[in-house]
């Protein structure tokens, strides 16, 4: 990958979107998917009943004309594109799972799903599909992908970022904690939205709804991320800090040890953050099933600094002595 190419997709969808953002004053988030679909479908009828605006945009989309792009290189760069206009966004759903955390959980889906040639994954918070896509790029298997989120802009984000990519995922535009159309999956990733669920009568339908009040959307997810992962399948979840140290996490604890074994949580390194409370991890979780068993040991990590290499390759070397022995140990 070359980041010379990330600029170029950058600049070109950038450009687009400010001309269909001006043009049709529409919120640059909108405009880009719409950039996107332009680039995908030179024959949409908005674009091409107005020649001047058809000259414009043929000529900001000729960078994709003259040189194909890695998966990646697309991706990177669409990923620019949206943080531009995610930046001063008040939604506070409106965030991007950062590439090394990405990058991190591409890893360990790669350590989860061994020899398997193929397999099924599920994001239900899927956002823009970033985090999803970044995993794909990072698996060279065949992978049936789905993804969900209730939000229009970003769903519409998610289904341009996998056709740009030419990624084959199936989406669903919905409420994410209402039941899906979808068989249970071998890996569920996702980085959870952290809140309360404001459906107070959805949230009845879940063992972790709150016995007063709103019930966190947090544990909400884990359960239905639960609920359509297979028996014997893996969860990635990137979860706040304080999971299980919230006024609700003895319900959540309780949950888990019916329904899930914890193999490991990486705490992300502090320095990501601007305050201690948005800390995150990276939650890894398997579903029971009768020929499951608990790990001896859990995966426990401090990660420190992606910009030490050499903190990095010794905690990347103590990850993968801990998956040579428990998974192995739990395979045989």
């Amino acid at each position: 990958m070359e980041q010379q190419n990330v600029e170029k997709v950058y600049q070109a969808l950038d450009q687009m979107a400010e001309t269909l953002e001006t043009h049709d004053n529409t919120p640059y988030l909108d405009a880009l998917g719409a950039a996107m679909e332009y680039i995908l479908d030179r024959d949409m009828e908005a674009v091409t009943e107005q020649p001047s605006l058809k000259q414009q945009l043929d000529t900001q989309a000729a960078v994709f004309d003259k040189q194909e792009y890695k998966k990646e290189e697309i991706r990177k760069g669409i990923q620019l594109a949206i943080l531009k206009g995610m930046k001063g966004a008040t939604q506070q759903q409106h965030m991007l799972t950062p590439d090394t955390v990405a990058m991190l959980i591409g890893y360990l889906t790669n350590k989860l799903v061994g020899d398997n040639e193929n397999f099924r994954m599920f994001d239900p918070a899927v956002g823009t599909g970033n985090l999803l896509t970044a995993v794909l790029n990072q698996v060279e298997r065949e992978v049936h992908a789905y993804g969900s989120d209730v939000d229009p802009t970003l769903i519409q984000l998610a289904v341009m970022n996998a056709n740009m990519q030419e990624r084959r995922v199936e989406f669903f535009h919905q409420d994410s904690l209402r039941p899906f159309l979808l068989e249970p999956v071998d890996l569920v990733v996702s980085d959870l939205p952290v809140g309360y669920y404001p459906d107070d009568i959805q949230a009845a339908q879940f063992e972790l709804k709150a016995e007063e009040g709103h019930s966190y959307a947090h544990h909400l997810f884990i359960e239905q991320s639960l609920h359509y992962t297979k028996e014997g399948g893996y969860l990635l979840l990137v979860v706040p800090n304080f999971l299980f140290e919230s006024d609700q996490a003895r319900a959540l604890h309780t949950f888990l040890q019916q329904h899930a074994h914890i193999m490991g949580l990486l705490q992300l390194p502090d320095t990501m953050f601007k305050n201690e409370s948005q800390a995150k991890s990276v939650l890894i979780l398997q579903k029971k099933g009768s020929l499951t068993t608990a790990p001896k040991q859990a995966l426990l990590v401090q990660l420190p600094s992606f910009k030490n290499p050499n903190a990095m390759a010794n905690v990347l070397k103590q990850i993968n002595d801990w998956f040579e022995k428990e998974l192995s140990a739990l395979k045989n």
